[in-house]
């Protein structure tokens, strides 16, 4: 017995309540139907479904097993349709929503190459470092860099992972006290990314309570006041790349223990995920592979 065809049958059989319609739409007769429908109720140990000369009926049993069998069908369809576009070259809109510093630096320079790539597929990208609820604003996709774990309520694929500077001017430490370990930090001018879950508590070794005359919630913004040799921050690597090899900021307390911050892909999670979206999450980890960052 076929019991994927067997199963297929039975549904169809549960939707129009007729042997014959379905023999008529499976081209075979409504004893060879019958029959399918009884060796798959012998193989479950169980009847699926009353017969009378008038009409069929579901059994208690059979109601249970039809929505159970339902569901395998629909992600055996989703399953194919995967398949059938992942073949293809994506299209469509793209709603992707990205952090602002990560979207202005490593992210422009890959969604060029993606764009390139895939011509077909229109853009809408959204910057910004505030939390939103992607499946309420309508977003296919979106990125987060952070040190902690994600809502269970999206699919999340870890893409890269960079590492936090300690930053701050040579002119700065030129003109201020040593900086021999993280607790020296409580004697100097540190800022405060506003976004950060930690506050004012900076992740280094034990953990430093640090103090201020800056709050922001770009890290942009950050950076040109350290180079401007008024104090100091904690940046991610794609903020302050260029600038330390300029040479205009350095990065201190190297052998302080930091989190690690992962570059998540975030999608709703639902049964069939658009290619589009799959495909703009695989060229991603090919390109930060390929580049080294």
């Amino acid at each position: 017995m076929n019991k994927l065809r067997a199963i297929e049958m039975f549904v169809k059989l549960a939707e129009v309540r007729s042997f014959t319609r379905v023999a008529e739409q499976y081209s075979t007769s409504k004893s060879m139907i019958s029959k399918e429908i009884s060796r798959l109720e012998a193989e479950l140990g169980a009847r699926l479904i009353h017969r009378t000369t008038r009409n069929l009926q579901l059994t208690h049993v059979g109601e249970g097993y039809l929505q159970r069998a339902r569901d395998i069908l629909n992600k055996l369809e989703d399953a194919d349709i995967f398949i059938q576009e992942s073949q293809q070259a994506p299209k469509g809109k793209l709603k992707v929503n990205v952090p602002m510093v990560l979207g202005i630096t490593d992210l422009a320079a890959m969604f060029a190459d993606f764009m390139q790539a895939y011509p077909d597929v229109d853009l809408e990208i959204h910057l910004g470092d505030e939390d939103i609820d992607l499946v309420e604003q309508g977003f296919d996709l979106g990125f987060r860099a952070s040190s902690r774990p994600f809502d269970s309520s999206y699919v999340g694929k870890e893409i890269t992972q960079f590492i936090y500077h300690v930053c701050a001017s040579p002119q700065y430490l030129a003109s201020h006290p040593a900086i021999d370990s993280a607790q020296d930090l409580i004697h100097h001018n540190c800022f405060e990314y506003s976004y950060s879950k930690r506050k004012n508590l900076w992740p280094l070794d034990e953990g430093v309570r640090i103090k201020g005359s800056l709050k922001v919630n770009n890290v942009l913004f950050m950076l040109q006041a350290i180079k401007s040799h008024l104090g100091i921050g904690v940046l991610p690597e794609f903020a302050c790349r260029e600038a330390l090899e300029k040479g205009e900021v350095v990065s201190i307390l190297q052998h302080a223990d930091k989190p690690t911050l992962a570059l998540y892909a975030l999608y709703p999670a639902r049964q069939f995920v658009p290619a589009a979206v799959l495909q703009c999450i695989e060229f991603l980890q090919a390109w930060f592979k390929h580049e080294g960052h």
